[in-house]
């Protein structure tokens, strides 16, 4: 009987649990879930409530093999677009100026504002 008990509490706990990779995916696609849909406040959000920051995040992180500011470039998300290369260092959005210049005026424009 305690083998029994023993064995269903164990498939339970294995079926229950989540690693930490399914975690971090599951976090990934969230992110871009938000920025596609260009729901700043929602990405706010769900990053205060992980602990996470852009800056930490952004070389892990892509949405359809982009990264994500060039995703929300070509996604037209102007107001996540706009708080990503907030947050992020000035190298970083120099590096990928060009590639955001590609999908949006508007989101580059920002980002040379950022550079200066």
């Amino acid at each position: 009987m305690i083998k029994t008990l023993l064995i269903a509490s164990l498939l339970t706990v294995s079926i229950v649990s989540i690693t930490p990779a399914e975690a971090a995916d599951n976090s990934a696609k969230r992110v871009c879930e938000y920025i596609s849909v260009n729901d700043k406040t929602r990405l706010r959000s769900f990053l205060k409530q992980k602990k996470m920051k852009i800056r930490n995040m952004y070389k892990a992180i892509q949405c359809n093999g982009q990264n994500i500011l060039i995703f929300a470039a070509k996604s037209k998300a102007l107001d996540t677009g706009e708080f990503i290369i907030g947050k992020l260092p000035k190298k970083v959005v120099a590096a990928d100026l060009a590639g955001i210049e590609k999908y949006s005026a508007h989101l580059a424009e920002d980002a040379r504002d950022r550079i200066e």
